[in-house]
């Protein structure tokens, strides 16, 4: 009898259990179902590390300030994210888990070209829209129909800056072209994109060094730099070797002015060359200084930072293009009224893709932005030159 009772109440138990699950299952189903999935490919290390590594602050400002506002009709927005370490193989892992495993509708990044001419093939099989905040390889994104890129091709913006030198008549006769080998974007600049610009503006190029980036001493480049010396010296590389280039620069007393691409688009660049970086110009997407808007991010950008500890605080043209793509998502998911739902997943993703290349002239923190037929972001150049270890706006070209 003893064990009939026991028996009883282990079926009473285990029917309990299992009807508290089915509820609890059901809870779960609902609030998924109220929630919009983004995937971020994060990079907390890697050659980029100071300009990728606080892109996430700034996701999580959008994210908040959306969710904040009612979210997309009613619906939350939450960010799962993925650490690529800057690695193209991570960067594929790091998709195919965010977008089979999780079943997000959009991801943000990754972050480099490396990285994008891996992901973005990958992610075209799939089906799911992949927006970097900085690749700038040319034209990496236009062979694929879910691909973009929130940023200008170096190209388009090394143009600009040339045309604001122009303007400036500062002395450009005369270049040489540093650049490093072991990076995509890196050794694109140095062999392609300077080249002909430059050229294009009728500049001699006297002479091209090359190095590695992990290169501690630029001693040997400098001394053939400075065996032909030029009025400007242009560079390819991340912002940690141009600050030992130039250093090395005016230690050997090299006067030429550095000019580069936004692969050097720190915003703590002029506190890290210090007076050897004086009259170094590139072009950026994002000036802090421009408008009440722009100060505004920027103060909340530095205010999260600072209580997150990160080694930068100020926002840099990649933060705000992060920012800018969680708004842009947003937008694409009201305008084609995304439900979340798992069973219309594939279909949300294609609307959400399509809705991103209608996007003309919106109203973003980096100024009006339109995407392009080639899924790269159309919008406004700002070239800022370091002065008095501070940047200092010189020219704006509007977007086009």
């Amino acid at each position: 009898m003893g064990r009939l009772q026991n028996g009883v109440r282990a079926g009473l138990v285990l029917a309990a259990a299992a009807g508290w699950m089915s509820v609890a299952s059901s809870w779960v189903e609902t609030a998924s179902a109220e929630e919009l999935l983004i995937g971020f490919l994060t990079a907390e290390t890697g050659p980029f590390v100071s300009l990728s590594k606080t892109n996430e602050i700034a996701a999580r400002m959008a994210l908040e300030e959306i969710n904040q506002a009612g979210g997309v009709d009613g619906k939350m927005l939450k960010l799962l994210t993925f650490d690529t370490a800057g690695k193209p193989d991570q960067s594929v892992v790091g998709l195919r888990k965010l977008a089979e495993d999780d079943q997000v509708l959009a991801i943000v990044g990754p972050f480099s070209s490396a990285q994008v001419r891996v992901v973005f093939p990958a992610a075209e099989r799939i089906g799911v829209a992949t927006m970097s905040m900085a690749s700038s390889a040319p034209k990496l994104a236009a062979p694929f129909t879910y691909a973009f890129r929130n940023t200008s091709d170096e190209g388009y913006m090394f143009e600009r800056l040339m045309r604001s030198l122009e303007a400036a008549k500062y002395p450009m006769a005369t270049a040489a072209i540093a650049f490093a080998t072991d990076d995509v974007i890196s050794q694109t600049m140095g062999e392609k994109v300077l080249p002909a610009i430059l050229k294009q503006h009728g500049v001699d190029i006297k002479l091209s060094v090359d190095f590695r980036l992990q290169a501690f001493d630029f001693s040997p480049q400098v001394s053939q730099l400075k065996s032909q010396p030029t009025d400007l010296v242009a560079v390819g590389s991340p912002p940690e070797a141009a600050i030992k280039l130039v250093q090395e620069l005016r230690r050997q007393g090299h006067p030429g002015r550095l000019v580069a691409g936004s692969t050097i688009a720190d915003p703590d660049l002029p506190t890290r060359m210090g007076k050897d970086g004086d009259g170094t110009i590139i072009p950026t997407t994002f000036f802090e200084a421009l408008n009440d808007r722009t100060r505004q991010f920027g103060a909340e950008f530095t205010r999260r930072a600072k209580a997150a500890n990160a080694e930068r605080s100020l926002a840099s043209q990649f933060d705000a293009a992060t920012y800018d793509i969680v708004q842009f998502y947003a937008y694409a998911m009201k305008q084609t009224k995304a439900t979340g739902d798992r069973a219309k997943v594939a279909a949300e993703r294609t609307a959400i893709r399509d809705a991103l290349r209608q996007i003309k002239g919106f109203p973003s923190i980096e100024g009006p932005i339109s995407i392009g037929e080639d899924g790269d972001a159309l919008k406004p150049v700002y070239v800022i030159e370091m002065q008095d270890s501070k940047w200092k706006l010189l020219g704006t070209h509007p977007a086009g």
